[in-house]
């Protein structure tokens, strides 16, 4: 239960990186000072969550 509980946090952690730096770049590129970087973040938490459901959220 030990690796579950890691690759959770690994993987929320990375879908706010990932998702969090497309909207930073966004905004650098858009000229925006800080519209899509929550927009990402927020995605990313999201997904991330969505994907430790898929993954960890089974009965087994």
């Amino acid at each position: 239960m030990d690796g579950a509980a890691w690759s959770s946090v690994g993987y929320l952690l990375s879908g706010m990186l990932v998702y969090g730096g497309i909207g930073w770049l966004i905004d650098r590129w858009t000229g925006h000072s800080a519209l899509f970087l929550p927009i990402g973040l927020i995605v990313g938490i999201a997904l991330a969550l969505v994907l430790v459901f898929v993954r960890h959220g089974r009965s087994s």
